[in-house]
């Protein structure tokens, strides 16, 4: 007896200090403790005390021997698949030995248990039981047969009301086969939840962190509907469509991809408005309030002369021009006539090329209007009258011509507008044979060279 009494003890120690979860494979270990009666009338023995099966099997009254306090004290363990295997110590006072009264006999088992639960996880599991151990009474034992049928009704996961009849067949002829009929409560423990999420460890995808049942034990830390690991915000709630990412300003692009978040724009600008509608998003467009192309950011290219064509391409920027000419203004009809009037009066020694000092100032007027015109190139001809020579002639008008040439380079016109040629007396345009006409055919030409 004192060693059974031992064993009790340790049992509510080990209950005492023990965690407390649900029983299955997370959580296998079950203890039991409570009262068990004792009776021996209904067992079809041919002990003399002994009445026919079930026979006053709830006849409390005259045949259960109960002894008042905790008196069974029982420890399972889950294996699987609904069987769980364990160890029960009991003890009691017979003083019930079927119709017959007993002296307060001892009576104290310790059984070994297989236990297999039909229905679990719900209120009331029933189970059936089957195992064996050795009984003593007043220090006679005898070995032991058990079959029993019970169930657990859980007032909480982990609390619950233990009811369990067994029947104990003896092996021994001194031996008394009973019935012990058991009632107390169960505790459920083992399992482990890191997190307190009343998920298991074992089936918790996210053992470390608090999480919904609906996701494995993992959180949904801004309750979009989406878990954590698989939202691309989890901070911030947002639909599906978007991975759980909140779309601010309503464009369709999610806030996570957005570079215009509070703005309102447009899907190929990763969600920034294009206001000047040039093709360039208003967070590159230096001008978003002016159309210009994205090599210049945004903003239109520079037109100083105002002439249409910008500064870049525009040749003469502050001139106005045409784009036919490259932004430079344009050699007319009238500025043609005037060059050449200019051109004819200027003046050469006799029979030489050199300029006399009194053609300065019409020089002075011609570069000035070739200045206007930067982009615009120049042929410079040579003319003479008949007098002397074809060869002669020939040579003194490419002469002459150079000789402009060089005096127009010589005083800021660029070398590559200009090019000079002699024609001698071939064009002439008056008669030769009058003084007069003579005259107009000695004369240089300064033409515009149309490309």
């Amino acid at each position: 007896m004192k060693h059974l009494s031992k064993l009790l003890v340790a049992c509510l120690l080990f209950t005492g200090l023990s965690s407390i979860n649900a029983q299955d494979k997370n959580n296998p270990w079950q203890v039991s403790f409570g009262a068990n009666a004792i009776d021996v009338y209904p067992t079809n023995s041919d002990k003399s005390y002994a009445g026919t099966w079930f026979d006053e099997y709830f006849n409390v009254s005259d045949h259960w021997n109960i002894l008042p306090s905790i008196s069974t004290v029982a420890v399972s363990r889950y294996v699987g698949d609904g069987f769980s295997v364990g160890i029960r110590g009991s003890l009691n006072k017979i003083d019930k030995l079927g119709d017959m009264d007993a002296d307060d006999l001892s009576h104290y088992a310790v059984d070994g248990t297989i236990k297999y639960t039909f229905v679990q996880g719900t209120t009331i599991e029933p189970y059936i039981e089957i195992g064996g151990g050795y009984t003593w009474i007043d220090e006679i034992g005898a070995g032991t047969l058990n079959g029993g049928l019970g169930f657990n009704f859980w007032f909480t996961e982990n609390l619950g009301l233990n009811i369990q009849s067994t029947y104990k067949h003896a092996f021994e002829d001194y031996g008394v086969p009973h019935f012990q009929h058991l009632a107390g409560l169960s505790i459920r423990f083992g399992g482990t939840d890191t997190d307190g999420d009343g998920i298991y460890d074992k089936d918790d995808a996210c053992p470390e962190v608090a999480g919904l049942a609906a996701f494995n034990g993992c959180p949904d830390s801004d309750g979009d509907g989406i878990e954590d690991s698989k939202d691309a915000c989890p901070n911030e709630a947002g639909p599906l469509e978007f991975n759980g990412c909140p779309d601010s300003d309503g464009d369709g692009v999610p806030d996570n991809l957005d570079d215009c978040p509070e703005v309102p724009g447009l899907k190929e600008f990763n969600g920034c408005p294009d206001s000047d509608g040039d093709g360039v998003p208003d967070n590159k467009d230096e001008c978003p309030n002016e159309a210009g192309p994205a090599e210049n950011n945004g903003c239109p290219w520079p037109d100083r002369d105002g002439d249409g064509i910008p500064d870049k391409d525009d040749l003469c920027p502050d001139k106005v021009g045409t784009v036919a000419n490259n932004g430079c203004p344009e050699v007319t009809e009238e500025v043609q006539k005037a060059l050449n009037e200019y051109a004819k009066t200027i003046l050469f020694d006799i029979g030489k090329s050199s300029i006399k000092a009194d053609s300065e100032k019409v020089l002075g007027d011609i570069i000035a209007i070739l200045t206007q015109y930067p982009n615009s190139k120049f042929h410079i001809e040579g003319h003479t009258d008949s007098s002397g020579s074809d060869a002669l002639n020939m040579r003194l008008s490419k002469e002459r011509a150079n000789a402009v040439e060089a005096y127009l380079e010589s005083h800021g016109i660029a070398s590559d507008r200009l090019t000079s040629e002699g024609y001698g007396e071939t064009k002439p345009i008056a008669s030769n044979a009058t003084r007069d006409g003579r005259r107009q055919n000695r004369r240089v030409e300064i033409n515009l060279v149309k490309e």
